[in-house]
């Protein structure tokens, strides 16, 4: 499972410009907001690529970064934040 920067920020507990800050202060991001360092952090973090056609301006393109679901516990320790407990599901597995 992938995550928008908005989602991991509020599974941090953290608003999306401060997560963002923070991953900035610590080279994480680069100032258009993509990794700094694909390659090394691709077990973590993606480029996700985007594409739509515009009536006037033609073909828009856009890059977000996405966080993997193992980048959740690398992104906290990075930060140096407290990943919030996951839920124990309780329900009967049969």
């Amino acid at each position: 499972m992938e995550r928008t920067l908005a989602q991991a920020a509020a599974q941090l507990g953290l608003t999306r410009p401060k997560l963002i800050k923070l991953m900035r202060e610590k080279g994480l991001l680069n100032d258009r907001n993509l990794p700094t360092y694909p390659s090394r952090d691709r077990e973590f973090l993606r480029v996700k690529d985007g594409n739509w056609y515009h009536e006037t301006a033609g073909m828009q393109y856009s890059q977000s970064t996405r966080v993997k679901q193992p980048g959740m516990r690398w992104l906290a320790v990075q930060l140096g934040l407290e990943l919030p407990a996951i839920p124990v599901n309780d329900r009967d597995v049969a």
